[in-house]
């Protein structure tokens, strides 16, 4: 086990030798110095090695959420429109989490994350961009956060649940006097 404590012997301090103890004592106390500077630059990189991992751990944590919070799909239908065997929990892989709006459509049927998102631009209650989402919604506001929160934006304006508006602004869309029901 590493230990910070250094140990130098000093001389008797006797005619003119005392100088000499002075010297190598500064030394000793240097060569210390030199070998804590040294295990702080290692300790340095082990935390910055541990911190990376932590990291990557946790945006592999919400992509896990993510892709558990869409719904499973049914089993396509069989003759005369018909279930074509029983509805069983599908893989969540490949499966359209993102319906497009539809008269009467309520939010309810987004995955959660989706309808969050809903909830701000109706609470805003004007445009706004990705970052003022991630702020409002308690998200992250980093660059890479925001870009991925802005696919998700933009999934939703082309799936017609919310209206994209020039300067990257993003909107709840008038669907003819009908909004989308946002929390229902």
């Amino acid at each position: 086990m590493w230990s910070p404590t250094v140990v130098c012997r000093g001389t008797e301090a006797a005619d003119g030798v005392a100088d000499r103890g002075a010297q190598a004592a500064g030394g000793c106390a240097r060569a210390g110095a030199d070998r804590l500077r040294s295990r702080i630059e290692e300790l340095a990189e082990e935390l910055a090695k541990a911190e990376e991992q932590v990291s990557r751990l946790a945006i592999a944590r919400e992509e896990v959420t993510r892709v558990l919070e869409e719904p499973a799909a049914a089993e396509p239908a069989g003759p005369a429109g018909k279930p074509a065997g029983e509805l069983r929990p599908a893989s969540p892989i490949g499966v359209v989490a993102v319906p497009p709006w539809q008269e009467g459509a309520e939010a309810s049927v987004l995955p959660r994350s989706y309808q969050d998102l809903l909830e701000v631009a109706a609470d805003a209650g004007r445009p706004l961009r990705a970052a003022e989402f991630a702020a409002a919604a308690g998200l992250a506001t980093d660059r890479a956060k925001v870009e991925g929160l802005r696919s998700k934006l933009k999934l939703l304006a082309g799936r017609g649940w919310l209206a994209g508006v020039p300067g990257g602004l993003f909107t709840l869309p008038d669907h003819a006097g009908k909004t989308a029901k946002p929390g229902r």
